[in-house]
């Protein structure tokens, strides 16, 4: 019998934070012991309602030595550049960590400061750290300390263009890819350009090929075809509350037949849990993977055979987010991989 393990997390108060909380609270091997928020403090009834009755934990402002004290494990779902200070105290202490955030997914510390706007504060960690997307890391993310939660646009396109790169590198000319995003992929802080009246009846683009998980993106797909490639990147705010969808256009410079595309996606994926290979001639739509940890993988192919275009849809705040966190700790502590996923 797998023994429960005893979490916290840190930064309860975001998005990624309660949805982490609000599927840890459905584990069955899994002891909620400690949450904070160094912005909001008091009962979970006051930061989210319809979680109240479901734990009596009170949140206060982190405490890194009454957090390592009470749990085995730690999520942290805090801003990128507040993770990095906070992890080396919970390493030191014997603690797995699971970061939401951005501060450990660039193994080049230069890289981080030139997309994040700071130096990194912990380069020793930030060079041990894995990566967690389940699919392609299962084995490292086992025997981990510290886990880098991909980001979610990076989990919907790495998700989508791994298994091609993997095995057809040497075909792809170019890649494009159009993402768009619920709200709530942008935090829950107060923001003008994020309000009701903002983003009701709006559609744009932002950082148009200047996003920060340009990087993170390029790095692992390089990694699994092993040569650089890069990618042409421009995010969109949907005015809705969770979901993406990314169409992305992959240029080939070699014939490939559809049969072929989805035969070596079947294959990369026969025994994923929650990556699922559409039929030929369906499309994902958000309203099928939200509330899940499932990404729905799409293809088309042009009449010439020079353009695939493969469409990737996730909620970004599960499986590109929390739900992801919680599948990393499932590998981590040896629990079946759907436990309190599904």
């Amino acid at each position: 019998m797998v023994n429960t393990v005893n979490v916290g997390i840190v930064g309860i108060s975001g998005y990624s934070g309660g949805k982490a909380l609000e599927l840890l609270l459905n584990h069955p091997q899994v002891r909620v012991c400690y949450i904070s928020a160094n912005n909001t403090q008091g009962k979970i009834a006051s930061i989210w309602p319809k979680l109240a009755g479901r734990t009596p934990l009170v949140c206060q402002r982190f405490d890194a030595q009454k957090a390592a004290k009470l749990c085995d494990l730690v999520f942290l779902a805090v801003p990128h550049t507040v993770s990095m200070k906070i992890t080396p105290q919970l390493l030191s202490l014997g603690k797995r960590v699971i970061d939401l955030s951005g501060d450990y997914r660039l193994s080049n510390a230069s890289q981080y400061a030139q997309w994040y706007g700071v130096p990194h504060e912990d380069v020793k960690n930030l060079a041990q750290a894995v990566y967690g997307l389940c699919e392609l890391y299962r084995e490292d993310i086992r025997r981990a300390k510290l886990i880098a939660n991909p980001g979610c646009y990076p989990t919907a396109a790495l998700l989508a263009l791994a298994p091609l790169a993997t095995s057809h590198a040497s075909v792809i000319e170019s890649i494009a890819i159009d993402a768009k995003s619920g709200v709530t992929g942008a935090g829950r802080k107060v923001k003008l350009e994020l309000g009701f009246s903002e983003v009701n009846e709006n559609f744009k683009a932002y950082k148009p090929l200047a996003h920060q998980h340009v990087p993170e993106m390029e790095l692992y797909l390089s990694k699994v075809a092993g040569k650089n490639l890069s990618i042409d990147f421009v995010p969109h705010l949907l005015p809705i509350n969770c979901g993406i969808l990314e169409t992305i256009y992959v240029r080939l410079h070699g014939k490939l037949t559809l049969n072929t595309v989805y035969k070596i996606y079947q294959r990369f994926y026969k025994k994923e849990p929650f990556v699922r290979i559409l039929d030929s001639g369906e499309q994902p739509e958000l309203k099928n993977v939200v509330n899940t940890n499932y990404c729905d993988i799409g293809f088309a192919l042009s009449a010439d055979s020079r353009l695939l275009v493969v469409t990737s849809a996730i909620d970004n705040l599960t499986k590109g987010a929390a739900g992801q966190a919680v599948q990393n700790m499932n590998i981590m502590c040896g629990f079946k991989e759907k436990e309190g996923l599904v």
